[in-house]
């Protein structure tokens, strides 16, 4: 502090909004506007220390008495904070600028000037635009002359407004004056004891009663109150030392007596205790009895718990909220709503598997290799894509993998694929089920402000494993759905997303969780369900289905094992021939997976286990007791001993007889078939037999199970030449059936189908196009050669080869273009003993995935326009493609 400083005849005006600089206070601002600017970098940036500016109240209040002219511009925009010391204030001529130019501001006549304490320069980007941070202290009073303009700013002549050294002098010698400042200096003290009780602070305030002088200190004090911007220009205007201590005097009291109410009512609130509070003081009294007396038999629960939560290794910030949270629970009482809620949080919080992770041994390709090869039979790309996903884990251990989505249909292994991988890197494997999941809470858990919030189902699964690095399995990920409670497949982009599950927020912990180690697969049966930007972050692996040869090699190493297990049999019980499996795989089934097959496997094993169980209680009791070979036994018989029991001696070489031996295992054979399993449900004849007449083609579709065989049967009647549709038909599929419909129409002349004068087909008849399996709902474009060829096929009176079928889209002007699905729907004709395949020659490329075993059974024929599938799809050819035109 200075005691007298020399002020120039005019300074720079920075004007404050409602807010007043009191000599000997502090303030941090920070000059944003252009004026502002200016004023600074002109007078305080360029002079350094000897830099001043004044500091000019400006009148919120439009009634208020114009003190000097008025003018019609204003400053720039500067904001200020306070800290102790600090008169909180800001320069808002912004608000000022903002006005309207017609309208008057009303300045102060008396303002502070000021010096800068600290002063510092910054740049906006991307704008380029200069900025100035001013921890500016206020010095002395002064009195504004005349205010004009200087550039963009205000500058003012100015007189000073203090009182000088002899006035002072003079006054501090008045009896009056002398008695006013040991009061006001008393009760100073005595509030700043109070905030010291009360805050733990007031130690330099203390130094400052000692050291400065009593007119400085009333501006220092008042202007650490909060106070009216009337009673801030009172103290401004305040010069002689009597007014100004007086009213100095007068605030310091007042803010003393609103902390002692303030203590008096906090004193009767504390002083009444209520019932749980009481219990409270007394529960922990009993503690503190039973820990004097060394009674700690029973361990304390909290004390527990929070030994549980010092041994879960959470990192530093979950560890403090974790403390945060414990430190309200000890103040709790246990019959208080919330207490069980926050223990239930706490013991997941100290559950949850922070940095606990499996240690994974060495990995060998070669054993897993073996692994999955005795895991699943064929699926020799997909086991490949799987051994390089490991081989790369192996050479980078922390590498982010892409997550692997497994796409196919039902009982194809997906599951245990999942379940493979996890076996081969040697880690604990869990299974996330997302069918039917429609709320988001399922993933990101529910808010703990909620009754019966939950932690979402990949906190819980990594609760239940106890390590933060399993495989975790995303089990139908094409099964979930949004609705009001929101998307759950949205919420999990963050799960999926290597750059984003470092922290994974649930709602339920409030706290983020680190994903990062967690070997994520997923599974499906379509990709359509799936949304675009969640489908971006999985590598897709599709998994079409099993040949025959497949299946039947599935059921003899994998599904007859297991099912005899199942069913508590062997093979000394029951045996199923290799050709029968071929039956059963030909007869009974026609799935991509092997789900049904193992179905029937398990019925014939439990019709095999009634047989052994009923012929078990027919077999005489001494057959079996004549099995038993013992000398012991017979040299007793021999002496004529009665003999109860024979204690056989353990590590003795005895053959214990099983009490269901039989004589002869059971042997499957074509009888036991079709008792059990009931007539056979498929034939290679049904395609022959269903194709009988003109109008049926044969179509090979795409489904979630799979590829299907579908036949479309076409027939006219008497009409007003209209089209119906039938069997739960998508609007796709009913525009191919309208394209294919035109397509004939428009060349039924060159076909031969109509002749020239009567070339409308649909002359006083209807047509009636029909899809059979009408339970099933059916779409896509890939019927559209088949419509075409049934309606030819019908209007022709020619049939089509029983042993053809065919995909593929066709355009108005009969181009074939390429479809989705090749391999499935190559595998499902297959299957139905289908000869002859036709398929777009676009889809030539997608041939390669096909197993050569089923190529090899199939002739692929190739067709780019409308002309080449009819010409392969009737016997001998199309009969009108020698008068076609086209």
């Amino acid at each position: 502090m200075v005691e007298s400083v020399e002020l120039p005849s005019r300074l720079g005006i920075l004007p404050f909004r409602n807010k007043v600089l009191l000599p000997g206070a502090i303030i941090r601002i920070r000059c944003t506007s252009s004026s502002s600017v200016k004023l600074v970098e002109q007078e305080l940036w360029q002079r350094e220390e000897k830099g001043l500016i004044g500091i000019l109240p400006v009148r919120d209040d439009a009634d208020a008495p114009a003190i000097v002219p008025v003018l019609s511009q204003g400053v720039g925009s500067d904001s200020g904070d306070r800290s102790s010391r600090v008169q909180s204030g800001t320069s808002d001529s912004q608000r000022v600028d903002g006005k309207n130019h017609q309208e008057v501001i009303q300045w102060h006549s008396r303002g502070v000037a000021a010096r800068a304490l600290q002063l510092s320069r910054g740049v906006e980007k991307p704008s380029g635009r200069v900025t100035y941070t001013v921890i500016l202290e206020g010095l002395c009073r002064f009195t504004v002359q005349e205010l004009s303009t200087r550039g963009t700013y205000y500058t003012a002549r100015i007189s000073p407004s203090e009182m000088t050294k002899a006035e002072m002098e003079q006054v501090e010698q008045d009896p009056d004056f002398i008695s006013l400042s040991r009061q006001f200096k008393a009760t100073a003290m005595e509030l700043i004891s109070v905030l010291e009780q009360k805050q733990k602070t007031g130690g330099r305030t203390k130094v400052l009663l000692e050291t400065v002088p009593v007119h400085k200190l009333a501006d220092i004090f008042v202007a650490s109150f909060e106070m009216s911007f009337e009673e801030q220009l009172s103290m401004l205007d305040s010069v002689d030392l009597r007014v100004r201590l007086s009213k100095a005097m007068e605030l310091v009291d007042r803010h003393l007596q609103s902390i002692r109410v303030a203590e008096k009512i906090t004193q009767k609130v504390e002083g009444q205790l209520s019932k749980s509070q009481k219990e409270f003081l007394l529960r922990q009294q009993m503690r503190a009895i039973k820990e004097e007396l060394g009674d700690d038999d029973d361990e304390d629960d909290l004390v527990a718990l929070e030994r549980k939560m010092q041994s879960a290794e959470m990192p530093a910030n979950i560890w403090k909220h974790a403390q945060r949270e414990l430190r309200s629970l000890k103040k709790m009482q246990p019959q208080q709503p919330g207490y069980n809620s926050l223990r239930v949080y706490l013991e997941l919080l100290a559950d949850l598997p922070w940095k606990k992770a499996t240690e994974e041994n060495e990995l060998d390709l070669k054993a897993a290799k073996e692994r999955l090869d005795s895991d699943h039979y064929g699926l020799v790309k997909v086991k490949q894509r799987i051994i390089e996903y490991l081989a790369v884990r192996k050479l980078k251990p922390d590498a982010r993998g892409p997550v692997l989505c497994f796409v196919g249909p039902p009982g194809v292994g997906k599951t245990s694929l999942a379940s493979s991988i996890a076996a081969a890197l040697g880690r604990k494997f869990v299974r996330i089920s997302l069918g039917g999941v429609k709320d988001e809470a399922d993933i990101r858990g529910h808010r703990r402000t909620y009754i019966g919030s939950m932690p979402g189902r990949l906190i819980d699964g990594l609760k239940r494993v106890s390590v933060c690095n399993p495989v975790m399995l995303l089990d139908e990920i094409d099964k979930t759905g949004s609705d009001v409670r929101g998307d759950p497949a949205s919420a999990l982009l963050e799960v999926l997303d290597p750059e984003q599950n470092k922290k994974f927020s649930d709602h339920y912990l409030n706290v983020p969780f680190d994903l990062s180690k967690v070997v994520f697969v997923a599974t499906a049966n379509r990709m359509q369900p799936i949304p675009p930007p969640l489908l971006d972050r999985m590598e897709v692996i599709e998994l079409p289905g099993y040949t025959p040869e497949e299946k039947l090699k599935i059921a003899m190493h994998h599904l007859i094992p297991r099912v005899l297990e199942q069913h508590g049999l062997s093979a000394e019980f029951l045996q199923i021939p290799e050709a029968m499996v071929k039956l059963v795989v030909q007869r009974y089934t026609r799935e991509a997976g092997v789900r049904n097959l193992e179905r029937n496997l398990a019925a014939l094993a439990r019709a095999a286990a009634v047989r052994v169980v009923e012929r078990d209680q027919t077999v005489p009791l001494n057959k079996d007791v004549h099995q038993v070979s013992s000398p012991l036994l017979e040299n007793r018989l021999s002496d004529g001993a009665e003999v109860d029991m024979e204690v056989i001696p353990i590590g003795a070489d005895h053959e214990i007889p099983n009490p269901l031996r039989i004589a002869s295992p059971l042997v499957v054979d074509e009888a036991m078939l079709e008792k059990v399993l009931g007539p056979p449900r498929f034939d290679d004849r049904e395609a022959a037999e269903r194709v009988i007449s003109p109008g049926i083609s044969v179509g090979l579709v795409w489904t979630a199970v799979g590829g299907e065989v579908q036949f479309v049967e076409a027939t006219a009647m008497s009409g007003k030449g209209e089209l119906h549709l039938t069997g739960q038909l998508g609007d796709v599929i009913k525009e191919s059936a309208q394209i294919a419909l035109t397509w004939v129409r428009a060349r039924a002349t060159d076909l031969k189908l109509a002749s020239a004068c009567e070339s409308n087909l649909l002359e006083g008849r209807d047509i009636h196009i029909h899809f059979p399996a009408g339970a099933v709902p059916k779409d896509g474009p890939s019927a559209g050669v088949t419509l075409v060829t049934a309606l030819v096929s019908l209007f022709g009176q020619k049939r089509v080869r029983a042993d053809t079928a065919m995909t593929g889209e066709m355009t108005l002007r009969g181009l074939v273009l390429p479809v989705g699905g090749i391999k499935d729907k190559i595998l499902a004709a297959h299957r139905y003993g289908i000869k002859r395949v036709i398929l777009p020659e676009r889809n030539l490329k997608d041939l390669v995935e096909v197993p050569s075993g089923v190529l090899a059974s199939l002739e692929i024929l190739l067709a780019k326009r409308m002309e080449d599938v009819l010409e392969q799809a009737f016997e001998g050819g199309c009969p009108w493609r020698l008068h076609s035109k086209l």
